[in-house]
């Protein structure tokens, strides 16, 4: 199998083409090198170019006539920054996005698995939610990805493409062999901010401490960046008994699909007259929620000096929390995550160390 990965050379991105290319699927990255790095695409079928470029979307599928999906991971992703710059956040995850399945559909590519973001949703009292929990996104950028989400479903009820969105909670850690971790030199996230402070001997900043939490601090469900990686491998490969084709009956597996998917049959179906869905979502999370407090806490048991933490206010755009408390991943996909907290934070640390010589940083 072949799939085009926008945002190949991303954080995300990288870590999903190399967890295909571990599988025997083939990626053929698509990436403008905006945020994502070149080196992340070495060795494999690269396009340096915007999902929007109608005419390099067409060479794209000109020559590489046999692929099957498209893992679409391109866009803007730091909260505090879509709340400066909403314009930039909407132009290109938005407008981006509905040209790029423009060009998806001309050339006839029909399979599409989204990054999406649990940052869509409204949690409960309990900080859980599910994919029926209501939408309520806090920031730019949360909302770029709902919006996205309905334009998708409203484009596959109308036109032959599938969509499954598959909703990430908060990822960390880095590819296990090394060949990818996060990019960024100065990360926004809680754990690369806490990785910097231990680096440099500082206090680390919990940005925001009144939350509704158990401790004060924002919670999150932090899930290993390879686990998600092995999740859209799963999600590849299971994509036409989750939602089949018009053409194929329910849990009929096609050639070059997997047939031994756990997923049960029908599982795509609409509940209106059991016709097939054209999209589906499906959280990607390990059901354990963390505050950054605790956070801190498992991170200064694996590191030699402790890092003190100072509370801060809550930045821009920033919310609460929420963990999922969804199996659809484990029924529909087979998979469930395989790597604990514990092994994100060391595989931080691990790729922190060998960032500086894989990575030159931009000026």
């Amino acid at each position: 199998m072949k799939v085009l990965i926008t945002g190949g050379a991303g954080f995300i991105g990288s870590t999903v083409a190399s967890a295909c290319l571990d599988a025997g699927i083939t990626p053929v990255v698509l990436d403008n090198t905006v945020t994502g790095r070149a080196e992340f695409a070495e060795g494999r079928i690269f396009y340096r170019g915007d999902i929007a470029d109608g005419a390099l979307l067409d060479r794209v599928f000109a020559e590489h006539p046999d692929i099957a999906a498209t893992v679409h991971c391109a866009a803007l992703a730091v909260v505090p920054d879509s709340v400066a710059d909403p314009l930039a956040y909407y132009q290109v995850n938005v407008t981006g996005t509905l040209e790029l399945v423009r060009h998806l559909l001309r050339n006839h590519c029909r399979r599409l698995l989204f990054s999406s973001s649990a940052s869509v949703y409204r949690p409960g009292a309990d900080f859980t939610v599910d994919e029926d929990s209501p939408f309520d996104p806090q920031s730019p950028y949360a909302r770029t990805k709902a919006i996205c989400e309905q334009l998708l479903a409203d484009v596959a009820a109308a036109e032959p493409l599938r969509v499954l969105s598959l909703r990430y909670f908060n990822p960390i850690g880095a590819d296990p062999a090394l060949r990818t971790g996060l990019q960024l030199p100065r990360p926004n996230h809680a754990l690369g901010r806490l990785i910097q402070s231990w680096q440099r001997g500082e206090p680390f900043l919990v940005t925001g401490t009144d939350y509704p939490t158990r401790d004060g601090s924002g919670l999150r469900d932090y899930v290993h960046v390879w686990d998600l990686a092995r999740a859209h491998v799963a999600a590849l490969t299971r994509f036409d008994l989750i939602l089949p084709p018009a053409t194929t009956p329910a849990g009929t597996a096609p050639a070059g699909t997997a047939s031994t998917a756990t997923a049960t049959a029908g599982a795509g179906a609409d509940a209106v007259g059991g016709s097939p869905a054209t999209s589906l979502a499906v959280n990607l999370g390990t059901e354990t929620g963390t505050t950054v407090t605790e956070l801190v806490r498992a991170f200064n048991a694996l590191v030699d000096r402790p890092v003190t933490a100072v509370p801060a206010p809550r930045r821009p755009g920033d919310v609460a929390g929420a963990r999922t408390r969804s199996d659809r991943a484990r029924t529909l996909l087979g998979w469930e995550p395989a790597l604990t907290l514990a092994d994100g934070i060391r595989d931080s640390l691990r790729w922190a160390e060998v960032r500086p010589a894989r990575l030159a940083d931009r000026s």
